[in-house]
């Protein structure tokens, strides 16, 4: 099995920080809006380099994406930025409405998704919000898996036309992708070959796979781990090639399995390859207040449920 080195843990908001910031520096039309979270979604640099190209909109999330989709028709490629709970759910009528229906060409950037939010609690922890975007026709939806893929991911979606959703966290976790790995939107990445069992991550669940796989090897099983950082555009080639020599898939997501990744797998396999297929995802439920490591015990999301599903989906093959 392919070996992984966690570089240094650190969190995906401090790469779309990064990202930003280099943004700031090469391209002239991103512009960045906030709704009083600058701290935590990591853009200080960003603003002090470009403070006339920084727009502070204050607890008026629903006032900030029509601002930004009035942005692009002056060929500002803006970027907004708040928790992913206020990002989808608080102003999903003016994203569908504003942006998504007229095509604008705006990022709307997510930080602190899932449970891994950790104690602020249900409230805040949206599990529901790769669902609300992947249904809107014409968004791309992105979920990075660690500070380097998302810095990529960031300075990526610039160059893209249309609306985007960026998706990342709050806790620090591994990084170990490459950091001169290039992002291509749509395009899934096979991190460890196999032929047992397919595994296909997004997210804080990619790391979690690879811990995974390693400890399936140890009981002879042969993991296949594909990481699928962009959940629409879908993969679904990688996918079901893959599946085609393994027999059998595990999806593994930090969000709940009605809407998510898995269903998406599900749907392809459906249609082009039947295959027998476990779920590692909440399961129709809301979190609650918790650390990470606590809260992805409690709800499945960690490696120890990856295996488990692992060895639960090889029983259904034929």
């Amino acid at each position: 099995m392919k070996k992984y080195i966690d570089q240094g843990k650190n969190d995906t908001r401090s790469g779309y920080g990064a990202g930003m910031t280099e943004l700031g520096r090469t391209n002239p039309k991103v512009v960045a809006l906030c709704a009083d979270l600058v701290g935590s979604l990591k853009i200080q640099e960003f603003i002090d380099e470009n403070p006339e190209r920084f727009f502070q909109v204050g607890i008026a999330e629903a006032n900030m994406m029509g601002i930004a989709a009035g942005l692009t028709i002056g060929g500002y490629i803006p970027f907004t930025g708040t928790f992913a709970n206020f990002s989808t759910g608080r102003v999903y009528d003016q994203i569908r409405q504003s942006i998504a229906y007229s095509g604008k060409n705006v990022k709307i950037c997510a930080s602190h998704a899932g449970v891994t939010l950790g104690e602020d609690g249900a409230t805040h922890q949206i599990l529901e919000d790769i669902g609300l975007m992947k249904m809107l026709p014409g968004m791309t939806v992105i979920n990075p898996c660690d500070f380097n893929q998302t810095k990529a991911a960031t300075i990526a979606i610039a160059e893209h036309q249309g609306p985007v959703y960026l998706r990342f966290g709050r806790p620090k976790v591994a990084n170990f992708t490459p950091a001169d790995q290039k992002f291509e939107i749509g395009k899934a990445l096979m991190l460890n070959e196999g032929t047992d069992v397919t595994i296909v991550a997004t997210g804080h669940l990619v790391w979690e796979s690879l811990i995974a796989a390693e400890n399936l090897e140890n009981q002879g099983i042969s993991a296949e781990v594909i990481n699928i950082h962009t959940i629409k555009p879908l993969d679904e080639e990688a996918i079901i090639k893959s599946v085609k020599k393994t027999g059998c898939v595990v999806s593994a997501e930090e969000h709940n399995f009605l809407g998510g990744l898995g269903e998406s797998v599900a749907r392809t396999l459906a249609i082009h390859h039947p295959t027998p297929q476990a779920f590692v995802a909440t399961q129709d439920t809301f979190g609650e207040s918790g650390t990470p490591a606590q809260l992805m015990e409690k709800y499945g999301l960690n490696n120890k449920a990856i295996e488990k599903a692992v060895l639960e989906v090889l029983e259904k093959k034929a």
